[in-house]
């Protein structure tokens, strides 16, 4: 049991949101983050692709100075589009030549501004949340709930 929690912790998740001007966004994808720490015991940080920090470096970078040697990166997205399928695996220099999903030793910029990303493991690059039965449940809830 202990080598597996081992394991575990070598194993870093960053979920990603859009960003926004506004707080909403990063509110739920935070609190995302919380239910999903007490139920899995992963290191977890949060990104935001534009106008919202923490930056997707600034959370994988997190943890990185963890220790951790691989890192599951999430967009919180419902679906594909330019930010899941171009702009996020730029910035996670997944977009040089390496299959989606899998690459080594990252020091890449997206913006002037943008932190570096600076970890030397596998970063494996998942769909967003897709149309996924679950997510039915929850439209099924808020309609339910309104009637």
């Amino acid at each position: 049991m202990d080598s597996n929690s081992s394991s575990k912790n070598k194993i870093g998740v960053v979920l990603v949101g859009h960003g926004s001007r506004l707080p909403y966004g990063k509110e739920v994808i935070n609190q995302l983050a919380e239910k999903y720490k007490k139920e899995e015991n992963y290191l977890v940080s949060v990104g935001f692709m534009e106008m919202t920090t923490p930056t997707i470096p600034t959370a994988v970078n997190e943890l990185a100075r963890q220790g951790v040697e691989k890192i599951i990166v999430t967009p919180v997205f419902l679906a594909h589009g330019v930010h899941t399928k171009k702009d996020i695996p730029h910035i996670l220099g997944l977009d040089n030549g390496h299959e989606t999903g899998h690459s080594h030793s990252h020091k890449h910029k997206h913006h002037e501004d943008d932190e570096e990303i600076d970890f030397s493991g596998e970063i494996i690059y998942t769909e967003p949340l897709g149309a996924d039965p679950r997510v039915v449940e929850i439209i099924k809830d808020r309609v339910n709930h309104s009637l």
